[in-house]
């Protein structure tokens, strides 16, 4: 592991210096490679689905980790997607002149070397590696046991690419070990290599993570998302967002796990959201109301409100207008993604502004929580913190500034 650090050391300088053309050469050749070992990946990933099945591992689970040719070639599409971008390093942030006539530029730069330890999603294996070396960093990614064969096998696909284009393979690593103590040796910096930890997996990684990490932590908590359905919301559009936020993919971060509905509207729009969910294979949990509104539902506990599911389940609270729907979500949100249906623009207006979330919503659905539909081209995560990073960590996420000044003699009095 400290070989590991250091050899990243080495490729991000280099990286760091790189041209945009060719960083942008590099990442259109990772995906030439991806597709060229598109029957090695699938079959690395099909023994990957063979041990997570064994192990009795939930659908949404095996869903997360299941690899097809149409998703492989999404994961090489977004890599190439990523060229395509606008060079983060180096844009001028400000610039301003000061009155002895100093010229000061705050110019991007890349952070360094990005640890990035994520569970088993194969798909970060390249969404990761592509965005630290569009902004200049190297990578040294760690994935989940289970998902470990298919992250290699990217990982060497985009390998490849990098030294085709003439870029060192080492800015682009995965760490070749399923040992758990990989982790705590990334958590301790890699005897100073490693600028900056991604954490991007369940409550207990980031935890961890949070917890013994002597590194800055860009921190991706667990998406407990919620949709407020206000007094004034149009009932035909709050069925499709709801389902939408929902059931559309249940296993990623952006998926609703809380619906709350405004009492004043709740005798014309419980029943039809609740029938809507259970009638797309959603088991609701609800309050009392929700259970008087349709028997199907069951009894939420407290713990229900505090649970990301990452399946095809929803918790469902009646809420007195818009100051209890958003002390609910205060009080047991992750400050991740949370949407509001309403046609009242003051009340959507109150709600964009005092919900204390990375991501908050009008009229929309939450699985827009993602780095692809904001524009960025992929995400490393969404970053629920409040420092450097926040919402969609893309590439502009991933630089740092420095101040380049220019005098013409000026010495300071």
């Amino acid at each position: 592991m400290r070989e590991l650090g250091r050899r990243a050391r080495t490729a991000a300088r280099r990286v760091a210096l790189a041209s945009a053309d060719d960083k942008n050469a590099a990442l259109r050749a990772m995906a030439v490679r991806i597709r060229a070992r598109a029957d090695a990946i699938l079959g690395a990933n099909e023994r990957d689905l063979s041990e997570a099945k064994a192990k009795g591992q939930p659908a949404s689970f095996i869903d997360r980790l299941m690899l097809s040719p149409e998703r492989l070639e999404a994961i090489a599409a977004a890599v190439e997607s990523i060229a395509d971008l606008p060079d983060p390093v180096g844009r001028v942030l400000a610039r301003f002149e000061r009155p002895n006539g100093l010229e000061i530029d705050r110019v991007a730069t890349p952070l360094g070397v990005v640890g990035v330890i994520f569970e088993s999603r194969p798909n970060v294996t390249a969404d990761a590696g592509a965005l630290c070396l569009k902004a200049g960093n190297a990578a040294i990614l760690r994935t989940g046991s289970e998902s470990f064969r298919t992250s290699l096998a990217i990982a060497q696909a985009m390998g490849e690419g990098l030294e085709q284009a003439g870029l060192p393979a080492d800015a682009i690593r995965l760490v070749p070990t399923r040992d758990r103590a990989a982790v705590g040796a990334m958590l301790s910096g890699l005897d100073g290599n490693i600028d900056v930890i991604v954490p991007r997996g369940g409550k207990s990684l980031v935890a961890r993570v949070q917890e013994e990490a002597r590194v800055p932590v860009f921190a991706h908590l667990e998406g407990i998302c919620h949709v407020f359905v206000h007094a004034k919301a149009d009932l035909e559009m709050a069925k499709a967002i709801v389902l939408n936020a929902k059931m559309r993919r249940t296993g990623v971060c952006g998926s609703a796990e809380t619906l709350l509905v405004d009492r004043a509207c709740a005798a014309t729009h419980l029943n039809p959201l609740v029938t809507t969910l259970i009638e797309a294979g959603c088991a609701v949990r609800g309050d009392e109301a929700v259970q008087a509104a349709d028997p199907r539902a069951t009894p939420a506990s407290e713990e229900d409100w505090r649970t990301e599911y990452l399946d095809a389940v929803i918790s469902v609270r009646v809420v007195e207008g818009l100051d209890e729907a958003i002390a609910h979500i205060e009080s047991y949100g992750s400050h991740h993604t949370d949407s509001i249906v309403t046609d009242d623009g003051a009340a959507a207006e109150r709600f964009l502004a005092e919900v204390d979330s990375a991501i908050v919503l009008h009229n929309a659905s939450t699985q827009f929580a993602d780095g692809g539909e904001f524009g960025f081209g992929a995400e490393i995560g969404i970053a629920t913190g409040r420092m450097h990073a926040r919402g969609p960590v893309g590439v502009e996420q991933l630089t740092s500034f420095k101040y380049r000044i220019r005098g013409t003699g000026q010495t300071r009095p």
